[in-house]
């Protein structure tokens, strides 16, 4: 497999050093720059292929977030996740940072242990998401004639399957495909076995929540469960109903980005998809419906 190569931008020298020997166990092929502009023209460079970009907020000639605009306004970095540093941290600027489409925050300073684990994560959620862009875009034309379809799921494999066929049916699978994956693994997860926010996010600093998720699908008391996606083509728009067999979650406090859970290493994707990949998303009674709408253009 190949090497991730990771753009570090900073314009601190000594900072650099510092990424450079966090990661320095990770496998990775670290490219380090302590001027934005130059750290732009490598990565648009049309041989860059870089995996991931970790960049500082405060920098001269192109501060960190006019970075990141620019890198959401290439289709071509569309799956790249940015993990933005900074030594400020105020609520405003952090939601600014994640609403522009940064992966995670970090405050400086930080332990080795909290880069690693969040760059772990991002690359990895990078590389399920580009499995799913790959598989939806051999399916697209002949998804998008089905008219009304409903499949269940069971485990977060079975979301990997039926992500990329769902999304096909959509006008633009790759905005599609993140929001519908995480709206289906959050009604694996935190609908049919019950793992709570705090849970996930303990164990996630850990590397263990997929280990937990394995483990709880074995257990009794969720044998049996599943979860259904229905979707339906209207003429205006494409609507998506996932219902769950959990108790329901306090649904209202993730619909928007909170700079309290900026620093977690999860908690973003209802948001994130609310942002990115559909007009609207509405949770039914207790939380465990949640209707995700698409529009269509004429």
């Amino acid at each position: 497999m190949a090497q991730d190569r990771v753009l570090v931008v900073d314009d601190e020298q000594l900072n650099l050093f510092i990424i450079e020997e966090f990661l320095e166990g990770e496998g990775l092929l670290l490219e380090l720059h302590t001027d934005p502009l130059v750290a732009w023209d490598a990565l648009m460079a049309p041989d860059s292929g870089f995996s991931l970009v970790v960049l500082d907020r405060m920098m001269p000639g192109m501060d960190g977030m006019e970075f990141l605009r620019r890198m959401k306004l290439e289709q071509r970095f569309a799956t790249i996740p940015v993990i933005m540093q900074t030594a400020a941290s105020s609520p405003d600027q952090v939601r600014q940072g994640l609403e522009a489409g940064a992966y995670y925050y970090l405050t400086k300073p930080y332990e080795p242990e909290a880069l690693i684990s969040i760059v772990r994560a991002a690359l990895d959620d990078r590389h399920s998401r580009e499995q799913l862009l790959n598989h939806a875009a051999v399916l697209e034309e002949t998804q998008k004639l089905i008219r009304s379809v409903e499949y269940s799921f069971v485990t977060l494999d079975d979301v990997g399957r039926l992500v990329p066929v769902i999304a096909a049916m959509c006008p633009v699978p790759d905005n599609a495909a993140p929001g519908l994956a995480d709206l289906m693994i959050n009604a694996v997860e935190h609908g049919n076995l019950a793992g709570s926010y705090q849970e996930k996010s303990l164990l996630k600093w850990d590397g263990d929540w997929e280990a937990e998720i394995q483990r709880r699908l074995g257990l009794p008391q969720f044998a049996g469960r599943y979860a259904t996606i229905h979707v339906e083509r209207a003429l205006d728009a494409l609507v998506f109903t996932i219902v769950d067999q959990g108790d329901g979650f306090d649904w209202q406090k993730y619909l928007a980005f909170d700079p309290e859970r900026a620093f977690d290493p999860n908690g973003r994707g209802i948001a994130m998809a609310k942002m990115m990949s559909f007009s609207n998303i509405e949770y039914r009674g207790k939380g465990n419906v949640v209707v995700a709408t698409i529009r269509l253009s004429n």
